[in-house]
């Protein structure tokens, strides 16, 4: 099941029928929402004050921005990483590496996409597989 988040426009709306003291099914039934996101809505965002659209539109964008996942690895690592591919290390062996040093790492899929993606050695070689 698929869902969207409201919209500055559906929150106005949500703060005109709030005020007019209509119920939370009314006006989910007015939005074509559930009544369980309207409930969560004005709960959220009302706790001290009236219901407020543009509050609450702020709130859920500040809250967006700070769900976001920052990333495990730090330029040095990403160096790291490009001189361990070019020295033909496995992917593995990467992953195992930056483990026994107690470092974050990714799935060894991950790596191997990355190698997979870049451009060939200068000097030549295609890695560990052109050994064979």
């Amino acid at each position: 099941m698929s869902y969207s988040h409201l919209s500055i426009i559906e929150r106005s709306k949500l703060e005109i029928l709030h005020q007019q003291g209509k119920s939370s099914r009314t006006i989910a039934e007015e939005l074509g929402r559930h009544h369980a996101t309207i409930c969560r809505e004005i709960r959220r965002n009302a706790e001290l004050e009236p219901y407020d659209a543009q509050r609450s539109q702020h709130a859920y964008e500040q809250r967006r921005r700070a769900s976001v996942l920052q990333g495990k690895w730090t330029e040095e690592q990403a160096v790291e990483l490009e001189e361990k591919l070019h020295a033909t290390w496995s992917p593995e062996q990467i992953v195992e590496h930056f483990r026994a040093e107690g470092q974050p790492t990714v799935c060894y899929k991950t790596i191997l996409s990355l190698a997979l993606c870049r451009p060939p050695c200068p000097s030549g070689r295609e890695g560990a597989t052109a050994q064979r």
